[in-house]
């Protein structure tokens, strides 16, 4: 896989070329210091991913990924920063992140979540499932959600969204049949996993 790297920090971006470089699978195209020249690399590299910072000068991460996606939806995006602020997290994923990392963990878990995202999944720090989770609780907006969803449905994906296992949501809802209605939303809307509805559910509500 080709990879873009994009930070203000040399040290950082140095650092993570010489560490992605040591992977057979993985090739360094380029590297840039925010996100205006990630979009203008972009344009002439076309990495198959963009490791984005955040905060960096003249445009930050955030603004990066809604430019990158909107003329490249091919390229797929993770945010990889130290912050785990909920308006980052939210816009980001909003413009199309499929991944929001943070800095603090391992060299091996940032590799796997680059190799996670190649294939196609979505990967989320559990710091930031935890930060989700927060902002989605109590708001359930169902006329923001035009997907043709039942009132059980909608309560279904909102608890989802916070956390719950199938068995908590049995209990909660009491209904014995929580496994088939997330299979239905998961067919209905075209998802994956329990973690893209709760990304579904940040960028409709």
């Amino acid at each position: 896989m080709k990879v873009l790297i994009v930070d203000d920090d040399a040290l950082i971006r140095d650092s993570l070329k010489l560490l992605l470089s040591l992977e057979s699978d993985i090739e360094v195209v380029g590297i840039a210091s925010n996100g205006q020249q990630a979009f203008e690399l972009c344009q002439k590299l076309r990495p198959d991913i963009v490791l984005m910072d955040i905060r960096m000068p003249i445009m930050d991460g955030v603004l990066g990924t809604k430019l990158i996606k909107e003329h490249f939806n091919d390229i797929k995006i993770i945010i990889l920063t130290t912050f785990k602020d909920d308006e980052y997290i939210k816009e980001a994923v909003k413009n199309g992140a499929e991944g929001y990392i943070l800095k603090n963990q391992s060299s091996d878990s940032i590799i796997d979540s680059l190799r996670t995202v190649y294939r196609g999944n979505t990967v989320l720090d559990k710091e930031v499932v935890n930060t989700l989770t927060l902002m989605l609780k109590d708001k359930l907006h169902k006329s923001k959600i035009n997907y043709e969803l039942g009132s059980r449905e909608l309560e279904i994906l909102q608890l989802i969204s916070e956390g719950l296992s199938n068995k908590e949501i049995g209990a909660k809802l009491s209904d014995g049949t929580v496994r088939n209605y997330i299979s239905g939303l998961l067919e209905k809307l075209k998802l994956r996993d329990r973690t893209q509805l709760a990304i579904f559910y940040l960028k409709n509500m």
